[in-house]
């Protein structure tokens, strides 16, 4: 079905660059969210502009993905890479510079979709010069956050404030999952709208290939037993967990076990200190041999090591979500994670994959050891996980809720923010 809608559609992701590439620095889930979200919008006949700030001169300020979708970057400070928690003091230069483009370019925006709290609060700000329609995605909650690092950041209250005035305030909250939805209404605020709309993966794309292909092309063979990791290097991703749990796994002398630990970022930044550490604790447990760190992993690769993996770890402390666990599904590739967040959504117990309490890594270590153990389960446990994601999981599917959103919300009078901010 293809929609006319009146208006282009920003999509705003301040520091989750949609065409940054994966695992650097602060790329994850929100960069890919967007990016998908934007062109299977797109498809559905939607004008998409995604903005984002530049992190470096060197990167085009337009980039066409397709002739209706395309990232902006607005430059709004230092053109270098800032961290999430310090881009705060850049927000209001980024909000002139939307209105500048708007001005110049003559598109008026009349519905935005906001990502994570920085995006959030230049909503607020925009919907205060414009009668706007805003929509909200967290990707991340601050209180729940916070919950589970041991510094909490100066600007965490700011956050906090961000947070709560979003929920009550726009014209609709996406939610990932409905243990998202319950901690915006428990720990947030009881006030707002809010729908529940998953994320997705490429359905098209993953498991495509079979599993004895996807190794022969990586250069592993039938009797490996390779357990898989991708993501960001940040301690709140609880790879120290993975690696603690298979140095007590059963396997462990075995020359056949592998781990894989996916994506890294730039020596030096945070990402990189957190890779540092994390090899350091490889070599103090003796695992140096059956690990490998393969850096970035591009994305026509990414599908070949999601499907020659025996199993896929999310070891979070926390997720919002977890794009990695739809992935692996897809995948045909059964998944063992954190039993927090968005993954008691995503991941269903002995059907298909297996649950651990956050940073216990010996639970992570028995589930582990059980798929491993007994292939012909974990063959079954990937094809359930596949299956769920065709019906569930989809981008199409994503694009169709949040396009059905976008007409509803279009076809309501849009409203001037006009209460006083609480920071």
């Amino acid at each position: 079905m293809t929609f006319q809608p009146r208006t282009p559609v920003a999509l705003i992701s301040i520091h989750g660059d949609p065409d940054i590439a994966i695992g650097q620095e602060e790329a994850g889930g929100q960069n890919v969210y967007v990016r998908q979200v934007g062109e299977a919008l797109a498809t559905l006949g939607w004008p998409v502009d995604m903005f984002t700030r530049r992190s470096h001169p060197e990167q085009p300020l337009i980039v066409n993905h397709s002739p209706n979708c395309r990232t902006i970057r607005l430059i709004a400070g230092p053109e270098e890479f800032i961290p999430r928690d310090q881009g705060f003091p850049y927000l209001l230069e980024f909000v002139d510079k939307f209105q500048a483009f708007q001005t110049e370019t003559g598109i008026e925006y009349e519905l935005i979709h906001t990502n994570y709290w920085l995006s959030g609060w230049v909503g607020l700000e925009l919907k205060k010069r414009y009668p706007l329609r805003q929509v909200h995605t967290y990707h991340s909650i601050g209180i729940v956050k916070y919950q589970s690092v041991p510094d909490i950041p100066q600007i965490a209250q700011t956050r906090l404030n961000i947070d709560q005035l979003c929920l009550e305030t726009a014209e609709r909250i996406v939610a990932t999952s409905p243990q998202e939805q319950q901690f915006l209404r428990e720990l947030v605020s009881p006030l707002g709208k809010i729908d529940i709309i998953p994320c997705g993966t490429n359905i098209e794309k993953l498991g495509k290939i079979s599993k004895t292909d996807a190794r022969e092309k990586l250069g592993f063979n039938s009797e490996d037993k390779i357990v898989f990791y991708i993501g960001r290097f940040d301690s709140r991703k609880g790879i120290e967990t993975l690696v603690r749990a298979m140095a007590e796994s059963k396997f462990r002398h075995s020359p056949n076990l592998k781990l894989i630990i996916g994506g890294g970022s730039r020596s030096g930044c945070s990402d990189g200190l957190e890779c540092d550490r994390i090899r350091k604790i490889v070599h103090e447990l003796g695992l140096n041999d059956m690990t490998l760190f393969t850096g970035r992993i591009l994305d026509e690769d990414l599908p070949l090591y999601y499907r020659a993996a025996d199993v896929c770890v999310v070891p979070s402390h926390y997720e919002p979500f977890g794009l990695v666990a739809i992935e692996s599904m897809a995948s045909y590739t059964p998944v063992v994670a954190s039993d927090v967040g968005g993954l008691k959504f995503t991941v269903i117990p002995e059907v298909t994959g297996l649950l651990c309490p956050p940073k216990n890594h010996l639970a992570f270590t028995e589930a582990i050891d059980r798929i491993l153990s007994h292939p012909e389960w974990a063959k079954k446990l990937g094809e359930a996980g596949r299956k769920q994601v065709e019906a569930q999981f989809s981008w199409s599917g994503v694009a169709l809720k949040l396009s059905e959103l976008y007409t509803q919300l279009l076809s309501e009078p849009a409203q001037r923010l006009t209460i006083k901010q609480k920071f």
